[in-house]
C-alpha cells in the first residue's frame, strides 16, 4: 500500500531510533496519528524543547540544559572521584543508584577494531589532561563486561598508569555482556561499593 510522503518520512525517522526496526516504526506512526492531541503534540513539543535547550556537556558529556552540566557544576560532588562510562544511559543508571557522588567521564563507546572504532574517534584522549588538570585521585572504570570494553578498559590504564591516581574497576554484581542501563539500582550500588583496584 502507498502511504504519503510525510508517513514515510516519520516511519524512515523513527526507524532510525535504536531499538526501533521498521515494524516497530510503523505502529509507533499509526499510534500517534491515531492519537494527534493526546501523544503526536506533545511529542512534538518535547522534540523541539530538546532540540533548542539541551546541549552536551563539554567536560563529560553528559546532556543537560546548563553547560557544562548540573553534575560537572555541583559542588556537593566528590571532586577528586572520576567514573569512565561509554554513554549517557550509563551515568543516568549510575545516577539511580543513589550510591556514587563523583565526577563522570563519557568516553562515547567503547574501542572496536571490527567496527573501525580507535581511541580518536572516542573521548579518551583528554582523559590524562583532565586527571592532572582537576587533580582526580581515583579513577573507576565502569565499562562493560565484554571484549571490546576490556580491550578499552586497558586502554585507558595504559594511558594513565604513570599517573599519581588510583585506578579500580566495578566488581561482582555486573553480569559479564551486561550493560549499566539494564541492571537494577541495588546491582549498580553493590558493584561500586565493591570495586577492586586494577
Amino acid at each position: 500500500m502507498k502511504k504519503s510522503s510525510e508517513i514515510e518520512n516519520l516511519i524512515k525517522a523513527l526507524s532510525k531510533i535504536q531499538g526501533f526496526g521498521n515494524r516497530s516504526a510503523i505502529r509507533a506512526t499509526i499510534n500517534l496519528i491515531s492519537n494527534k492531541n493526546e501523544k503526536l503534540v506533545p511529542l512534538i513539543d518535547a522534540l523541539q524543547a530538546v532540540h533548542s535547550k539541551i546541549n552536551k556537556c563539554p567536560i563529560c558529556g553528559n546532556f543537560d540544559t546548563t553547560s557544562p552540566c548540573s553534575i560537572c557544576t555541583d559542588n556537593k560532588r566528590e571532586k577528586t572521584t572520576l567514573c569512565i562510562i561509554p554513554d549517557v544511559s550509563s551515568l543516568w543508571a549510575i545516577e539511580r543508584s543513589n550510591y556514587y557522588n563523583g565526577l563522570y567521564h563519557i568516553t562515547g563507546g567503547v574501542l572496536s577494531a571490527i567496527n573501525g572504532i580507535e581511541p580518536s574517534d572516542l573521548n579518551l584522549l583528554s582523559l590524562p589532561k583532565r586527571i592532572q588538570e582537576e587533580n582526580i585521585k581515583e579513577v573507576i572504570l565502569a565499562l562493560p563486561s565484554n571484549v571490546d570494553a576490556k580491550i578499552t578498559s586497558h586502554y585507558i590504564i595504559n594511558m594513565i598508569k604513570n599517573l599519581p591516581v588510583k585506578i579500580s574497576e566495578l566488581a561482582h554484581g555486573v553480569p559479564i555482556g551486561g550493560e549499566l542501563d539494564y541492571l537494577d539500582e541495588g546491582t549498580i550500588s553493590e558493584a561500586l561499593k565493591q570495586r577492586k583496584s586494577v
